[in-house]
């Protein structure tokens, strides 16, 4: 199990450690990493110390990274007595979400896929047209973290990403050819990515199962630092092992 951390996440984010081993105590190998340009740094994982780099974060460049990690694990030979090689699954949170859609598309290496509170298109979430002007000329626009108060810079090579990889970033393409199983599970009370965005994702599968969480919020009902609030992570979890086993 390899799981993709959200926007402005990282992988030791709130309740992601006591996911990580409630999977082990089903007998699930679950694999966390950060992205690349998240943010973080080895030397302060839990803090956006690298705003330069996460300014300079895009979505291939994390589809690149999931890459690498699924043939970290296929290579090294170091691991053939903990994992079951042919059975990789993916989860992702949020924008995660929308990576593992992509890369269980392009890496027939993966068995079943799970989405949490997952985003379905890349493109609505761009500046209007004089945002888009203003973006370009400046190079680069912010964004304020809610948590840390931090300005997060977004540079214009973002914008020219995603419009250089219009084929390879659009989900609600993709996924109509994903052939493997696949879960997605959605809070009914997430104001961030909202609930029509899971049922566009099951609309437009052919083999996904859609499970919503009444009480679920963008982060089913945990924070960072993660709370002592464990209801609603636990049913998450729950359906989240009860379809990979």
């Amino acid at each position: 199990m390899i799981f993709c951390h959200g926007y402005k996440g990282f992988k030791d984010w709130g309740a992601w450690n006591y996911v990580g081993e409630s999977f082990a105590g089903a007998n699930l190998n679950f694999i966390k990493f950060n992205f690349s340009f998240n943010g973080t740094t080895l030397e302060q994982p839990l803090d956006f110390s690298d705003l330069e780099a996460f300014g300079k974060n895009n979505y291939v460049t994390e589809l690149d990274d999931l890459g690498q990690v699924i043939d970290w694990i296929e290579s090294d030979e170091g691991l053939d007595k903990y994992f079951d090689k042919t059975n990789i699954y993916l989860i992702g949170h949020s924008r995660g979400g929308g990576i593992v859609l992509l890369k269980s598309y392009e890496d027939k290496r993966i068995k079943k896929v799970i989405t949490w509170a997952s985003v379905s298109d890349y493109f609505t979430r761009i500046p209007n047209e004089e945002g888009l002007k203003k973006w370009k000329q400046e190079g680069v626009i912010y964004e304020k973290n809610g948590r840390t108060n931090q300005n997060m810079p977004i540079y214009y090579q973002f914008y020219e990403s995603l419009m250089n990889n219009r084929k390879r970033l659009d989900i609600s393409n993709t996924i109509k050819y994903l052939e493997i199983p696949l879960l997605i599970i959605h809070g009914a009370k997430d104001h961030v990515v909202k609930i029509e965005e899971a049922t566009n994702l099951n609309r437009w599968s052919k083999t996904s199962v859609l499970e919503i969480i009444p009480n679920g919020d963008h982060t089913f009902g945990t924070k960072h630092p993660i709370t002592e609030s464990y209801e609603i992570i636990d049913e998450l979890i729950e359906k989240s092992i009860h379809f990979l086993m």
